[in-house]
């Protein structure tokens, strides 16, 4: 129950609970999949993902008298259910171009720094000091500097996997075999979804065995493996 109440504290306990709860896996060997649901900084990001959303859509927010009464009952999908609004404008903002992401994720910390609510405040500044250390440039190895960014993808993989526990689909990680020309009966894996304002996804995006890069494909171009779903939790 402890995790539950963590959960339904924004934004930050929620994005340690989905952390934690969607942990970092990697695809089939030989599906050319590399890591899933993986990044340095998910968490942070998840956190300023949900105060952009504090700050721009407030009206998104459930009420926190219920969410502390969802909390006690221990259950991890009615408080899915509670903050699915919220999740789901979480998730359309990383279909944002990087560099829009990365201004409206400023300005809105630079706004909640301002807010009343002692909590989300004290947040907002702490994920300013760590968005400055994660967009400022490092040495590689090779002696090369480069800005290693925000971890998009595996924030996005956390997001489309929570989503599909309420609203059905299949979560990034799921071996599919599509049912289309020019790819018909090939194996691939799903990475990514794509989602419309309600419901299931409307499309994915997928990895072809032994691709150089993946493609979309809409929910009817394809059909799951046997045994090869992967289970949000």
């Amino acid at each position: 129950m402890s995790d539950t109440r963590r959960a339904a504290t924004l934004p930050h306990g929620r994005a340690q609970h989905l952390v934690e709860r969607f942990p970092p896996s990697r695809g089939r060997t030989g599906s050319g999949v590399g890591s899933l649901y993986h990044g340095e900084g998910r968490e942070e990001l998840l956190a300023m993902l949900y105060i952009v959303i504090v700050v721009e859509s407030p009206g998104l927010l459930p009420e926190v008298g219920d969410l502390a009464w969802i909390a006690e009952l221990g259950e991890d999908t009615a408080l899915d259910t509670a903050c699915a609004e919220i999740d789901r404008g979480a998730r359309r903002l990383l279909d944002q171009d990087p560099l829009v992401l990365w201004s409206s994720i400023q300005k809105a910390l630079t706004v909640a720094e301002r807010i009343v609510d002692g909590q989300v405040r004290e947040e907002a500044i702490r994920q300013t000091a760590l968005l400055s250390t994660m967009m400022t440039p490092r040495l590689g190895y090779a002696g090369e500097p480069y800005v290693p960014g925000l971890p998009v993808a595996g924030a996005r993989q956390i997001l489309d996997a929570l989503l599909i526990v309420a609203d059905d689909g299949h979560a990034p990680g799921t071996r599919v075999r599509l049912l289309t020309q020019p790819h018909d009966a090939r194996s691939a894996t799903i990475i990514g979804a794509r989602w419309g304002s309600s419901g299931p996804p409307v499309g994915y995006l997928v990895w072809l065995d032994g691709a150089t890069g993946p493609l979309s494909a809409r929910p009817d171009d394809l059909i799951v493996l046997a045994d090869q779903e992967t289970t949000p939790r």
